[in-house]
């Protein structure tokens, strides 16, 4: 299996926000970006676009980014969201669920390979706990579209060979370098591809004591949290000011 046009489709996630490269689109990286990297170098040919946008709902990516990615004529494909939507508190999961089959079904009819994510397990515990039934539901449905539009399914939930903690960014929502590297792999080796990516070596996360877990979890609230609920307060977007960092088709590495 070889690929020659690969568009990613997509939120935050897909965008590479918390794997920060100054020198990049969007001053981001990302495991999408890794990727496209990895298949580069095994093809001068191999060109790649990347349409995510971050705070983007379900919705949005399949109304702004399916049609442009199909006009690209790719032969892989990639799409990740649900993560902003399952946040809500009014969310019909049932409904995002058929709106996404028929995406997914119209994206494989192209003929490209079609790559979907389930979101991660948040775990019993944390920001993310109180959600944990919106998201186990969601990915159940992800899990029903892969199988009947034959697409391949990277597993979030299921990754239990990876300490989240270490693999995140400050922001606590976001993959850091580490967990997008090792997201880049999973995708690769889904798909079945060669590739020379290997493991980081992360050292476990820190053991705080309350005062520092006090302290940690204040500052959290202060820079991550606080804006988090001024832009749902006020109707806006992380993404609002935001481009694709790589719209057409383009070399990379």
């Amino acid at each position: 299996m070889s690929f020659k046009r690969y568009v990613a489709l997509g939120d935050s996630f897909t965008e590479g926000v918390g794997d920060n490269d100054p020198t990049r689109p969007n001053g981001l990286r990302g495991w999408a970006d890794r990727v496209a990297e990895a298949l580069a170098a095994a093809d001068p040919e191999f060109r790649y676009a990347n349409l995510a946008i971050r705070g983007r709902k379900l919705p949005q990516i399949i109304d702004e980014q399916v049609e442009p990615a199909l006009a690209l004529r790719p032969d892989l494909i990639t799409i990740h969201g649900g993560g902003n939507d399952v946040l809500r508190p009014k969310v019909d999961i049932d409904h995002l669920a058929q709106r996404y089959d028929a995406a997914i079904e119209r994206l494989a009819a192209s003929g490209a390979k079609v790559v979907m994510f389930t979101l991660f397990d948040p775990g019993s515990y944390g920001i993310y706990s109180a959600m944990r039934g919106r998201m186990a539901l969601f990915n159940e449905w992800v899990r029903e579209i892969a199988d009947a539009r034959d697409v391949t399914l990277v597993d979030q939930w299921r990754m239990r060979d990876v300490d989240l903690v270490t693999h995140l960014d400050p922001d606590r929502m976001h993959l850091n370098s580490h967990g997008h590297h090792y997201m880049a792999i999973q995708v690769l080796d889904a798909l079945g591809l060669p590739h020379d990516l290997v493991r980081d070596d992360v050292p476990p996360a820190p053991v705080l004591t309350r005062k520092e877990a006090l302290a940690e979890n204040a500052r959290w609230t202060r820079e991550f949290l606080g804006p988090w609920i001024h832009r749902r307060l006020t109707g806006r977007s992380s993404g609002d000011s935001v481009s694709p960092k790589h719209p057409a088709l383009e070399r990379i590495g």
